[in-house]
C-alpha cells in the first residue's frame, strides 16, 4: 500500500500537516508496510519524483488539499493497480478562509480516472479520525489483498462434475482473464490409486491428524479409516506438489463406488486447514471459498440451501459431511459418522457454531459468461445439526423468504459458502475491482 497525499501550497499548509500526520498513523494501523512520503506533495515534480520511487499494489490518493487533475492523471499514467480515493471533510467552517478544498479535488480526481476508463476506484470521505473512514480505508486494503492473492491462486478440478451439476465446470481460460487465477486438472482416479498403493504406515501423521480431530472415527470399519488416511495424504501430496490453495473434488459416485470410501472426512480436514475444499467438483464454489476464508481468516462453510423457516426467517444449508472441524458447535465437537445416502464413512457429522456476523456468499456464472457475486449478511444461529451430515442455520439480515425466492428465480446455483465474518463491504469492493456484478440480498 502507497499512501499519496496531494494538494498545492496556496492553502492552509498547517491544517493540511495536522491532517497528513493523523492519515499516517490510520494507514500504518492497516498496515506496517505501507509507503509515506516524507512530506505532502503540493508540486507535480515531487509528485513525480515520488511515483518514480514506488511499486505498489495498492494506492490510498488523497486530496489533502486541492489539486487539479493533472495530479490524479500523473498518477495512472505511473501505477496500474487498485485505488481509493480518499477526501477530507473541512476541518473548520467558520466564514473565513477555506482551508483544505479536498473535495473539489476529489472531483476533478475522479473526472479524470473516468475519463481515462478507471471506474474501478474506491471511495471514501471523513477525517482520519472516524471510525467508518478507518472501516472502509481496511476493506478496500482487503478488497486489493484478495484481487492480488487470486491473481497467485492454483486451483484444482479432482475428477469432474457429476451428471447435472454442470454449474460448478469452468474453463480454466475464464478463471484466468476475469481472476487471474490458474485452473489444474486431475482425474480422480489417479488419486485413487495412489492411495492404494500406500502402505498403512505411508499415512501415520494423517492418522494421527484424522484421529486428533475427528471425533469418533475409530468407531467406525477399520477398513473406511485406513482408506481415508490413505486418501487424505494422497490428496495433501498433490495439493503441496502443486501450491494448490482451493480444490474442487469429484465425490460421488466414485468413492463410494470404486473406492469404497467417501472424500467427504478428507475434504473436511482439508477446509480446517484452510486449503477451500469444495465437493461435487464445483470450481466455482472452490473460488467462492477461498475468497471467503482469506477475507474472514478462518475456515468457511460450503452447502446447499435446503430449508427455509419462514417464521424464524432463517435458512439451513446443508451438505453430507465434508466441514472444518473447527466449525462444529463446542458442546458435541466434530463428530465423525457415515454418509446419509451411501451409508459408508467417515464423513463430517455436526450442527455448526453460532456466528453473530455472518456472510452468505456465491461467485456466480451467468449463461452470456460473465459473473456475479451473491451477498447477503446474517446471522449464524446457535442450532444443532438439522439432518445427517453437516448444516448452519442463517437468519438472515433481509426477508429469508424473498432471498430463496428471488434467487430461485434468478437461477443462482445451489452451492454457497457461509462465511463467519461481516465481509460485505470487501466483497462489493472486490466485485468493483474485478468487474463483477454486485447481487445483494
Amino acid at each position: 500500500m502507497a499512501y499519496i497525499p496531494i494538494g498545492v501550497p496556496t492553502f492552509d499548509l498547517e491544517a493540511a500537516q495536522i491532517q497528513f500526520d493523523d492519515s499516517v498513523k490510520v494507514l500504518r494501523e492497516i498496515s506496517e508496510d505501507v509507503l509515506v512520503p516524507e512530506k505532502p506533495l503540493l508540486t507535480l515534480n515531487d509528485l513525480k519524483a515520488y511515483l518514480g520511487s514506488i511499486s505498489p499494489d495498492f494506492i490510498v490518493l488523497q486530496n489533502l488539499t486541492f489539486a487539479n487533475s493533472a495530479y490524479a492523471q500523473m498518477v495512472v499514467q505511473h501505477i496500474n493497480c487498485p485505488v481509493i480515493l480518499w477526501t477530507l471533510k473541512e476541518p473548520v467552517v467558520d466564514g473565513t478562509r477555506l482551508r483544505l478544498n479536498s473535495l473539489t479535488g476529489a472531483y476533478s480526481a475522479a473526472n479524470l480516472f473516468h475519463q481515462m476508463g478507471r471506474t474501478d476506484f474506491q471511495y471514501v470521505i471523513g477525517s482520519p479520525k472516524e471510525e467508518e473512514v478507518k472501516k472502509t480505508l481496511n476493506a478496500a486494503y482487503k478488497a486489493a489483498e484478495m484481487k492480488y492473492k487470486l491473481k497467485s491462486l492454483q486451483v484444482a478440478s479432482i475428477g469432474h462434475t457429476p451428471q447435472g451439476f454442470g454449474f460448478g465446470a469452468a474453463l480454466d481460460s475464464d478463471l484466468a482473464r476475469v481472476f487471474g487465477s490458474t485452473l489444474h486438472f486431475v482425474e480422480a482416479r489417479e488419486l485413487m490409486d495412489k492411495a492404494r498403493k500406500m502402505k498403512d504406515e505411508d499415512a501415520t501423521h494423517e492418522k494421527n491428524e484424522s484421529e486428533r480431530k475427528m471425533k469418533n472415527i475409530q468407531l467406525l470399519p477399520e477398513e473406511n479409516v485406513l482408506s481415508h488416511h490413505k486418501l487424505y495424504k494422497a490428496y495433501k501430496d498433490y495439493i503441496e506438489a502443486n501450491g494448490i490453495k482451493a480444490i474442487a473434488s469429484r465425490c460421488w459416485p466414485d468413492y463410494f463406488v470404486d473406492y469404497g470410501t467417501p472424500v467427504c472426512g478428507v475434504l473436511g480436514l482439508l477446509n480446517d486447514n484452510k486449503i477451500a475444499a469444495a465437493c461435487e467438483a464445483d470450481i466455482y464454489g472452490a473460488v467462492t471459498m477461498f475468497i471467503g476464508m482469506e477475507l474472514s481468516e478462518q475456515p468457511v462453510f460450503f452447502g446447499d440451501p435446503v430449508s427455509l423457516n419462514v417464521e424464524e426467517n432463517s435458512i439451513t444449508y446443508w451438505h453430507c459431511g465434508t466441514a472444518a472441524c473447527s466449525l462444529a458447535r463446542e458442546d458435541l465437537g466434530p463428530e465423525t459418522g457415515v454418509h446419509p445416502n451411501r451409508k459408508i464413512g467417515p464423513t463430517m457429522e455436526f450442527g455448526c457454531k453460532p456466528c453473530e456476523e455472518a456472510t452468505i456468499f456465491r461467485v456466480g456464472r451467468k449463461p452470456d459468461g460473465s459473473f456475479r457475486f451473491f451477498i447477503a449478511n446474517g446471522e449464524a444461529l446457535d442450532k444443532p445439526k438439522q439432518f445427517y451430515g453437516t448444516s448452519v442455520v442463517v437468519k438472515t439480515k433481509q426477508n429469508a423468504k424473498q432471498i430463496v425466492e428471488n434467487s430461485v428465480q434468478e437461477g443462482w446455483e445451489p452451492h454457497f459458502a457461509v462465511i463467519y465474518k461481516d465481509v460485505k463491504q470487501e466483497l462489493e469492493m472486490l466485485a468493483k475491482l474485478l468487474k463483477i456484478e454486485i447481487c445483494n440480498y
